[in-house]
């Protein structure tokens, strides 16, 4: 099953691709989606719109699964969070591809063993599940992969208890 994982921003959009057989877990490919602040917000969605979609066909997931916001003491920037999350869900909603939501807590327990787990520990548990020599740069890459081992660790538990 290949897995696309979203950490989604309207300045940076973290994406990753793994490929998940069993219990084993590989790399196919990460990156981060940027747009340039100053450019308008319905140009910057475009952009990650078009991008996504790009990837999508090129890569083909058979899922994805898609950070939930984290609110924090910022109303804006979760706005805008929750902006590109929506052109997000719409361009694989478009594409035909299932969507499955995480929060960080259950992404950081699923990855590390720990739901409050900082940056790093999530960052270097990515780096050996994967079999990496390093850690994906930049961060929102790593998260996006964190994001799919997430979802990709759910499936199978889901799959050996016949849900």
């Amino acid at each position: 099953m290949r897995t696309l994982g979203i950490d989604p921003g309207t300045a940076i959009t973290g994406y990753g691709f793994v490929e998940g057989r069993g219990d084993r877990l590989t790399l196919v490919e990460c990156g981060v989606m940027t747009t340039a602040a100053g450019t308008p917000l319905p140009r910057r969605l475009q952009d990650i719109y078009s991008g996504l979609t790009q990837l999508i066909q090129t890569h083909k997931p058979d899922d994805a699964a898609v950070e939930e916001i984290f609110f924090s003491r910022n109303a804006r920037t979760a706005l805008a969070v929750g902006h590109a999350r929506g052109v997000v869900l719409l361009a694989l909603s478009m594409q035909g591809i299932p969507v499955f939501e995480y929060t960080p807590l259950q992404v950081k327990q699923s990855v590390t063993g720990y739901g409050r787990a900082d940056k790093a520990q999530v960052q270097s548990m990515v780096r050996v599940l994967l079999g990496l020599d390093v850690i994906p740069q930049p961060d929102d890459a790593a998260d996006a992969l964190a994001v799919a081992i997430c979802h990709l660790h759910s499936a199978t538990l889901q799959q050996k208890l016949g849900i």
